[in-house]
């Protein structure tokens, strides 16, 4: 007697116990395959990232205030970098220093040169005389602390020649050595800042110079904020203390210390 054929079984999917119905068996592998195709995009971004790091380890990007993006690293707060300090030191030095008798302006906003008619300053002697503007707006590199800045600018309009702003002198500094910062203690350094200053007049094209060589002194600072809508000073000042730097003494060169 034939035995009556068992019916069909429905094919396992995915199953290695009881028998699972095709509906199911669907909606398992569908959700497989989801986690196989979840777990590939997780590789892949791992292996992304592990790319992306490589070629920005140790890289920091900064945005400055004024908008525009430059490199940099974590440092404490009170940390310069040498080069920082040596090229604050210098581009100072040159501003105060060098005298054209000519101003840059922008206008109408293009960038023009007009005759520098200075800034009135009254001197250690009561008198009142000019100093380059350049010069003048430079003088922001150098502390306020007990009247620093204020006294720099009664001697430095004293010696500067009144032949500046008539376009009869012109005064240059030559920057010869910059020494590699020495820490005094943390923010402050000293750097030996060896130079010439140079003088040029209408008869004496050559020149005449001078020995220009200081010790000067600097301090970690905050970076000013600028205000929401800056004035083209405020731009400078910022410029200029940018760095987180200011000049706390200028002294002559070996003045007591070597």
């Amino acid at each position: 007697m034939l035995k009556p054929k068992s019916k069909s079984q429905p094919a396992r999917l995915l199953s290695y116990g009881q028998s699972t119905s095709t509906p199911i068996a669907m909606a398992i592998a569908v959700t497989a395959g989801g986690t196989i195709l979840s777990t590939l995009l997780q590789i892949i971004n791992i292996g992304m990232s592990a790319n992306t790091n490589h070629h920005v380890k140790g890289m920091t990007i900064v945005q400055l205030q004024d908008g525009s993006i430059s490199p940099g690293k974590f440092a404490a707060p009170n940390e310069r970098e040498a080069e920082t300090i040596k090229r604050f030191i210098s581009d100072s030095m040159i501003k105060m220093f060098g005298w054209n008798g000519i101003i840059e302006a922008t206008e109408n906003g293009e960038n023009v040169t007009k005759p520098d008619r200075g800034i009135d300053i009254q001197t250690t002697k009561n008198s009142r005389k000019k100093i380059p503007t350049r010069a003048w707006e430079a003088a922001f590199a150098l502390s306020e602390n007990q009247d620093f800045r204020a006294n720099f600018l009664k001697k430095l309009a004293e010696i500067v020649p009144s032949g500046v702003f008539n376009g009869e002198v012109q005064v240059s500094l030559v920057t010869r050595h910059i020494s590699e910062p020495r820490k005094i203690k943390d923010g402050q350094w000293e750097v030996d800042y060896i130079a010439t200053l140079v003088s040029f007049n209408r008869n004496e094209n050559q020149g005449k110079g001078i020995a220009f060589n200081k010790t000067i002194t600097v301090e970690a600072v905050d970076t000013p904020k600028l205000p929401n809508k800056p004035t083209e000073l405020d731009k400078k000042i910022y410029s200029i203390r940018e760095p987180g730097l200011e000049i706390t003494q200028i002294v002559d060169y070996n003045l007591g210390k070597k």
